[in-house]
């Protein structure tokens, strides 16, 4: 089955957004605490008002300043044009998709900014120039009916992967208009299934039959934002009279659908996906007549799909010796019986490895991997004996990813790619065979004058954080190097060396150096080095990453006047903490598309569905922890702070753009200089067209060369 591209990874599990509820009451004051901290009036709420007048004029008048800084210095049009020509260069690699044994792909250039939805044949796209047919011209339609129409992904129904439910999104947001289209015909089905703008997901049971878990009225979405109601939907028939299969209540993060199917398209298993932590999901089995009989799972687990009779499951909890079988540590991948329980361990990682993600073929398991940072493609293939497993031959000290597998056969592709080596797209047969290089994009800038080391950081508690440091090799080891330094950290979400072209071109070249930072809340060593950051443990991937920072300045790498942080979304707490706790560290940050005021974060769009991760801020010990690090609570009057740039985006459905508003407007207060801007369209990703994402980066270099370089 054809996979929504959008949620192809953990960060398209972010998808939901509800504004604060209504009549919401603070915590009552407690003594103890500052007033912060015990629930005091926020002056600058009214930020939260996404199209509100006073806070769209305020949103004006920011850009309109921003945009005299950073848009009138010269260097702004040469590092647009240089970005835009990278983010539309026709010898882009198209990312494959498998679509019944063709290949399909989303393509976005200088004359399609919305993109072509297009497939070919699988042996015609290993061609330099494949014979593509398209399927949704996303520009001519978003013409025709008058709105900013994005392709979100599509799930096809097996095996000929005819009839696909496409995913629109209006600007780019995470709610998407489900419509059936017609691969065949190039159209969209008359009278097909139609589902209005909503976070939602939808799964094939057959040609005339959905499951459909989606907004049906009030009272039927979460507190995060996403469904807990999952219905029966046939062809032709009205959702809001469609039999209910499932229903949740209102304190799940969500409520879901996964029909799971065998390499010749039939329906294997059908369950109901409920997760009442983001981290932790219950699966039910659905019989045929409606019955649901729970599947005995540890909560913390990642479904990666079906294959011979057994689930495939990651674990990211260690799952005891029982009846299943052998015991089994966090971080396995293991198969499991649906109708027995019986379960094995397919592969079990060390300390220094981590599975990433997996992917199944018609006979074989594809797995994703990282050894000490580097990556490695591992295939397990079942027999009478256990699983037995053969590493692919791909390029070493680099990352590796699966990019699709198709069920209906063995075909994979891969990518490999480096800080410093473009990316190569790869196909393989996963039941046999070498993989084959069948495409590779040409350097998109002079990289002969750098190099790249892994080095190691000490954090405040003696852990050993590694980072990548990218630099000139003839770098003076004075501190006057400018060094841009991204981290994340959170969300068992891994940071690997990758081929960043706008970041070559336009900082590299010019003589800065880049850091990325394996800082714990990650997921580059398993279960357990994001789990060394969760809630109450979150300072320590800040004094992770004050850490790389020191040691760069310590090793005179650079210093605090040419040491700039990049981060985004989870990242934006990383940044926003790092200049309020360590302000003499850095000389710049750029602060995107953030969560910030960690307060009231989950009253914000999707923020309650992420408590697992932060805590939550209405119980008074939890919002004792938060309120020690939320950026928003920590200004000070009187601290020289560096100026940031602070950037988000109005239709951001997943991180609300009042985090970002509400941080610069209180520096502003303060008298602190901060610089602010505000897209207007492009979601969270902020990645809807090569326009939009040119001019983003040529801000963001243009301030940090100012701050750093100048």
């Amino acid at each position: 089955m054809r996979k929504f591209q959008a949620a192809a990874s953990l960060a398209g599990f972010l998808v939901a957004s509800v504004l604060a509820a209504p009549g919401f009451a603070a915590p009552a004051a407690t003594p103890d605490l500052p007033s912060a901290v015990a629930g005091a009036p926020d002056p600058f709420a009214w930020l939260e008002d996404i199209h509100g007048a006073r806070a769209t004029a305020w949103v004006a008048e920011q850009n309109a300043r921003t945009a005299k800084v950073l848009e009138t210095d010269p260097r702004f049009e040469t590092f647009r044009r240089e970005a835009l020509a990278i983010f539309t260069a026709k010898d882009r690699i198209p990312t494959p998709g498998f679509l019944g044994g063709r290949v399909d792909n989303l393509w976005q250039d200088g004359d399609h900014m919305h993109g072509l939805w297009r497939e070919t044949s699988l042996d015609g796209f290993s061609q330099a120039e494949p014979a593509w047919r398209t399927l949704i011209d996303l520009d001519a339609l978003s013409k025709a009916e008058g709105r900013s129409l994005f392709f979100k992904g599509a799930n096809c129904l097996p095996p000929r992967d005819r009839f696909c439910l496409v995913r629109l999104s209006y600007g780019g947001g995470d709610a998407v208009e489900i419509r059936e289209f017609d691969t065949e015909t190039g159209a969209f089905v008359e009278g097909g299934f139609h589902f209005a703008r909503a976070k939602q997901d939808a799964a094939w049971l057959d040609k005339d039959t959905v499951l459909l878990a989606g907004d049906f009225g009030p009272g039927t979405l979460t507190s995060s934002g996403y469904p807990f109601e999952v219905r029966r939907i046939a062809r032709g028939q009205d959702p809001a009279s469609a039999p209910v299969v499932f229903k949740g209540d209102a304190h799940d993060v969500r409520v879901y659908p996964r029909v799971l199917r065998d390499g010749d398209g039939r329906v294997a298993e059908v369950l109901i996906g409920r997760s009442p932590s983001f981290f932790s999901t219950r699966y039910l089995r659905l019989s045929a007549g409606g019955a649901l009989t729970p599947l005995d799972l540890p909560l913390k687990n990642a479904l990666h799909g079906y294959l011979d009779g057994r689930l495939i499951v990651q674990i990211n909890e260690a799952w005891p010796a029982g009846v299943h079988g052998p015991a089994a540590p966090a971080g396995a991948l293991v198969a499991v019986d649906p109708k027995t329980g019986a379960s094995q361990v397919i592969f079990a990682p060390n300390a220094r490895q981590a599975l990433v993600g997996a992917a199944v073929t018609r006979s074989r398991v594809v797995v994703e991997m990282l050894d000490n940072v580097s990556g490695e493609i591992r295939v397990f293939s079942p027999g009478p004996g256990g699983w037995t497993s053969r590493t692919l031959a791909l390029p070493d000290k680099s990352t590796l990813h699966i990019v699709a597998a198709d069920q209906g056969s063995d075909q994979v592709f891969l990518t490999s790619e480096s800080f410093l080596t473009p990316t190569a797209l790869w196909r393989v047969d996963a039941a046999g065979g070498a993989p084959v290089k069948v495409k590779a994009l040409s350097p998109k800038f002079d990289a002969s004058r750098d190099l790249v080391e892994q080095r190691f950081a000490t954090s405040k508690d003696g852990t050993q954080v590694p980072y990548f440091l990218v630099r000139p090799k003839a770098m003076a080891f004075d501190g006057s190097t400018p060094v841009q330094m991204f981290g994340y950290g959170g969300f068992q979400l891994s940071e690997t060396p990758a081929y960043r072209p706008e970041m070559g071109k336009l900082w590299l070249e010019r003589g800065g150096a880049y850091v990325l930072t394996n800082i714990r809340g990650g997921g580059e060593f398993g279960p357990a080095w994001h789990e060394a950051a969760l809630r109450e443990h979150r300072q320590r991937a800040f004094d992770d990453f004050a850490a790389v920072a020191e040691d760069l300045i310590a090793h005179r790498i650079t210093s605090p006047r040419r040491l700039g942080i990049y981060a985004r979304s989870n990242g934006g707490i990383l940044t926003s903490v790092s200049i309020t706790q360590h302000p003499e560290l850095f000389g710049a940050a750029v602060i995107e598309s953030p969560l910030i005021d960690m307060l009231h974060y989950n009253h914000l769009s999707a923020g309650a569905s992420w408590m697992a991760e932060y805590g939550d801020p209405d119980a008074p010990a939890d919002r004792a922890f938060i309120a020690k690090y939320s950026a928003y609570t920590n200004l000070k009057p009187g601290v020289k702070y560096p100026e940031p740039y602070i950037t988000t985006n109005t239709e951001d459905d997943r991180v609300h753009p009042g985090h970002a508003r509400k941080f610069a407007a209180e520096m502003e207060a303060l008298g602190d200089p901060v610089l602010f801007y505000e897209n207007t369209f492009g979601g969270h990703a902020m990645d809807a067209d090569a326009d939009l994402q040119a001019r983003r980066w040529a801000r963001h270099y243009v301030y940090l060369s100012q701050k750093l370089m100048d």
